[in-house]
């Protein structure tokens, strides 16, 4: 397997590959440097997923690395977390995919347009879907934990600090209180709730650089398609 690290360096953080005749793939545009004899092709998608793609406003197309050698992606002050798939499904927020072995699977799962729509989505919300086997490189603001839920715990959370969870997880949106007066005295509006049995990887908090500094070009979306 692909060895996938985390370096962080003069505050900021990159995700470091190292390959020995193995693939993988990464967002585009996220490459900042590659060593040994490593070929970068991009693969191009099928029509639905080009279309799925669009709507989603995610990128469509993702270089692949082959080879024996290093790839090193761009860095951010925000921060890299890497997990790996064990024949697992799990369904990633959008814009935190980063890169992946060439062994997983990835492709697009839309959200319940009622759903969406109270999530401040619109009606139409695309999600990365990644399966099989392989790690995987996801971008986060801050430091990641991973919550388990047991039958029937729910968490609750105000924004997107849930950036991926496994597909057995139930995701709604709903009023963290009963009435709607008191929703709406709280200050809270909807929540995002997310029911077990099943894994949530969570962000709470930036990194300071993060909050102070911005984004890094290297990190943000690339623009939709035209």
């Amino acid at each position: 397997m692909a060895k996938f690290e985390v370096v962080e360096q003069e505050g900021m953080r990159f995700v470091k590959i190292a390959l020995e005749d193995e693939t993988v793939r990464a967002e585009s545009g996220a490459l900042s440097s590659m060593t040994g004899d490593i070929v970068m092709d991009v693969p191009l998608p099928s029509v639905g997923r080009l279309l799925k793609s669009y709507l989603a406003e995610q990128t469509y197309l993702r270089p692949t690395y082959t080879g024996t050698g290093d790839v090193l992606l761009e860095a951010s002050f925000a921060g890299f977390y890497v997990f790996e798939l064990q024949g697992e499904t799990w369904i990633l927020e959008s814009g935190s995919y980063w890169a992946s072995e060439a062994s997983v699977e990835i492709s697009a799962t839309r959200e319940r347009s009622w759903t969406s729509f109270w999530a401040g989505e619109g009606f139409i919300d695309w999600q990365t879907k990644v399966s099989g086997h392989g790690r995987v490189a996801l971008k986060s603001q801050g430091r990641v934990d991973e919550i388990v839920l047991g039958p029937g715990q729910r968490l609750v959370a105000h924004g997107k600090s849930v950036i991926a969870r496994s597909r057995e997880v139930a995701y709604r949106i709903a009023r963290p209180t009963k009435s709607r007066l008191k929703t709406y005295m709280s200050g809270e509006g909807y929540c995002r709730t997310y029911a077990g049995p099943g894994r949530l990887l969570v962000t709470r908090v930036p990194y300071w650089q993060f909050r102070l500094l911005g984004p890094h070009p290297a990190t943000a979306p690339p623009p939709a398609a035209a």
